[in-house]
């Protein structure tokens, strides 16, 4: 500040820069849990000694996106202590605030009368705190809402196809010098790849040009949190998608400290990659010193200061290859543990050393990654137990390894030159297929790898739930549009399925792909469940075509002898009662769905069926035996078809549903174990055991009269 005039300052715009403080990061763990906090309090105070204009953060502000009490309250006391102050601030938002902060109050955090905000945060959305849910809020709104943190970058895919977005910037002045903050917040990089390549997917705003400040005299700065280097360059987002007019941008998300400034060749910007304030991954690139940027600019002119954080966690980290090491015998394992032993004594004094303060001497992090090829390995964690109250991670200092055949001949890469801390040791399902070339038929790559980040980063119970649902209910309705389904061999039905994939994918790929299909919300999940349990209904029952389906579902009821209303009342329960709760729709149309236990069963011989009718006459000649209700009670059901009106009369009975709390369910015990012996024997299939030759022949002459399917009570057969 002292070689700064004062004239220079008013001119002069001081931001301090920091990315990825993943506060709540192993806030469970007794060694390490405040270590994210401690960090953040420091950039705070960097922050107020420096006397910033305001402090810029590029994403993963919270380590989960559901934050734990615990750590919002921590998160709030530290930027209330810094922020909140009667600081006057030097600089002023003149685009729309509305468009810039589209939450409910609408305008910077510092213009509210009713807080003294002396120290402006703004911040973005990363991939760890990114918006979820009905309402797609982040735990960033919940300090947006506070009046702590001004939340930007939170984009809405609009349009059509792979989608639009509109990046609209916040205009900042301060004396002469004019900037406009571009934010935009994570987005699943594979889409935001697409977007960048599709023409009109991605918009960028830029401030009018006026009397004395010209569109060439704003300094525009990009904050963005994605994927900068990777394997597969469809996950990773490529600099030379970014426009030229682009002055300065703020790379979050990667973890390694490269705070300096570098030029992207024929692009005119320059890049800075701050890197995450708490190591999150023990790998080498996490071990380099932790920096934070203090960005100061006049006009179009910066000059950047990076500034070392003094709280963070010595952690220290090497790479060992066994058979390289003369004092080691391959077939003696305490020698192994020997020199294990000297290299962890040696990064621990070396970490003591570079400690400035000793009265904040902390236990250092330690990995060793061991190149073990040739040798044997050793139990890690036995290793770590000499280690406790020496190290901070004792359970995981020794990380074993085996060099691959191609490695060996080849020059070795850098770790840094393709670093993401947070993905090193994990695997999405999409590549796991085609590295093993295995084909997926029955569910999507894409709808199973957005159900397992789903699970994994955002805590969903109901992802893959939803996702095989989702799946099921479309496969079903493909097949349903086919007229012939109820024909298909066992065989032709499993083809069919994977035809059914293969175009379910194409449709997708013509179409935007829309990543939240399977999983917006836990009432589609449940629709989908009250769907399936109706279809099983249809599939026990005994029909073979879509009219008893039909006729199960409809409403009217006829029967051949009502004596009171009572009787008809009950009728028509014993019919309606199938809808059940919570569906939208009416029972035809979800009994309409076709399970594929069903269609498997539909080339079973009549074998079945005959078993099936014939206990359901058994079962109504024991009703009817046993108890001494009069047959006035009985009712019997028509298949009422919608391409034959005029359909016969069934000629098997059934007794009507009591007035009950069941659904549907007769009385008698007796009926119950019918029901559920009918049941069975539908799905025994032709193998099943011989029965009676006179029952058969008695069945045998029922279904020869021409008479309507039978089908059970649809209540009864749900439970």
């Amino acid at each position: 500040m002292g070689d700064l005039s004062r004239d220079e300052m008013k001119n002069t715009l001081r931001i301090l820069v920091a990315t990825d403080c993943h506060l709540g990061y192993l806030e469970k763990d007794e060694i390490r849990r405040h270590d994210s906090f401690k960090a953040f309090e420091e950039i705070c105070s960097i922050a107020e000694q420096k006397q910033v204009d305001f402090l810029l953060l590029g994403g993963d502000l919270f380590h989960e996106n559901k934050p734990s009490r615990s750590t919002l309250v921590k998160a709030i006391e530290i930027l209330r202590r810094h922020c909140l102050n009667d600081k006057p601030v030097q600089f002023q938002v003149v685009s729309d605030q509305t468009i810039n902060f589209p939450n409910t109050f609408g305008h910077v955090n510092y213009e509210d009368p009713h807080f003294n905000v002396g120290l402006p945060v703004f911040s973005i959305h990363g991939n760890h705190d990114d918006p979820a849910g009905v309402d797609n809020l982040s735990a960033v709104d919940i300090l947006s809402a506070c009046n702590l943190v001004n939340y930007f970058g939170k984009m809405v895919l609009g349009g059509s196809g792979v989608g639009q977005i509109t990046l609209c910037p916040i205009l900042i002045k301060k004396g002469s010098t004019s900037v406009a903050l571009y934010g935009l917040g994570n987005i699943r990089d594979e889409r935001l790849n697409r977007m960048f390549q599709t023409p009109h997917a991605v918009q960028w705003m830029r401030p009018e040009a006026q009397e004395g400040c010209q569109v060439t005299d704003w300094f525009n700065i990009l904050v963005l949190h994605q994927n900068r280097v990777k394997s597969n360059p469809k996950n990773a987002i490529n600099e030379h998608f970014l426009p030229r007019f682009l002055d300065f941008i703020v790379w979050g998300h990667e973890h390694e400290c490269l705070v300096d400034p570098l030029e992207v060749p024929g692009m005119g910007f320059h890049i800075t990659q701050p890197g995450s304030s708490v190591a999150t991954s023990l790998i080498d690139g996490e071990s380099k010193p932790k920096h934070v940027l203090l960005l100061e600019i006049k006009g179009n002119q910066y000059r950047p200061t990076k500034i070392p954080l003094t709280t963070v966690r010595p952690f220290e980290y090497t790479e060992i290859v066994l058979k390289d090491e003369p004092d080691i015998d391959s077939n003696d394992q305490n020698s192994i543990i020997e020199h294990l032993d000297k290299v962890v004594q040696n990064l621990i004094e070396k970490s003591s050393k570079r400690v400035v303060n000793r009265s904040e001497l902390k236990l250092p992090l330690v990995r060793i990654k061991v190149d073990y090829s040739g040798f044997m390995t050793i139990n890690p964690q036995r290793f770590g137990q000499k280690y406790v109250g020496k190290v901070a991670n004792p359970q995981d200092i020794l990380i074993f390894s085996k060099a691959s055949r191609k490695g060996r001949n080849e020059v070795k890469i850098d770790d840094s030159e393709r670093l993401r801390p947070e993905e090193l040791n994990q695997q999405n399902i999409e590549a796991l297929v085609a590295e093993n070339n295995l084909k997926m038929e029955i569910l999507p790559v894409n709808d199973l790898d957005v159900a397992l980040h789903n699970f994994v980063n955002k805590d969903d119970k109901m992802a893959f739930y939803s996702c095989v649902q989702y799946n099921l209910e479309e496969t079903r309705s493909k097949i349903a549009q086919d007229a012939d389904s109820l024909k298909f061999e066992e065989e032709d039905l499993i083809l069919k399925v994977g035809e059914c994939l293969e175009d379910r994918v194409k449709e997708r790929n013509n179409r935007s792909k829309n990543d939240t299909a399977f999983t917006s919300s836990i009432q589609s999940s449940k629709d989908f469940g009250s769907r399936s349990s109706t279809a099983v209904g249809s599939a026990v029952s005994f029909s073979d075509d879509e009219d008893t389906v039909k006729a199960s579902g409809s409403k009217s009821t006829r029967g051949r002898k009502v004596p009171s209303k009572a009787a008809d009342d009950t009728s028509i329960k014993t019919s309606t009662r199938g809808r059940g709760r919570g569906r939208g729709r009416g029972s035809s149309s979800s009994l309409k769905q076709t399970t594929l236990d069903a269609a498997l069963g539909f080339r079973q011989s009549q074998r079945s069926a005959t078993a099936a009718v014939r206990s359901i006459v058994n079962t109504d000649a024991m009703n009817s035996a046993s108890s001494g209700e009069p047959r006035e009670n009985e009712v019997e059901e028509i298949n009422d078809s919608s391409e034959n009106d005029e359909s016969p009369l069934s000629k098997g009975r059934k007794r009507a549903a009591p007035r009950g709390r069941g659904r549907g369910t007769t009385q008698s015990k007796r009926g119950r174990k019918s029901n559920t012996s009918s049941v069975q024997r539908t799905y025994m299939g032709r193998d099943d055991g011989d029965g009676d030759s006179e029952d058969e022949e008695n069945a045998r002459k029922l279904l020869n009269k021409s008479q309507p399917r039978v089908t059970r009570n649809y209540g009864a057969l749900r439970r």
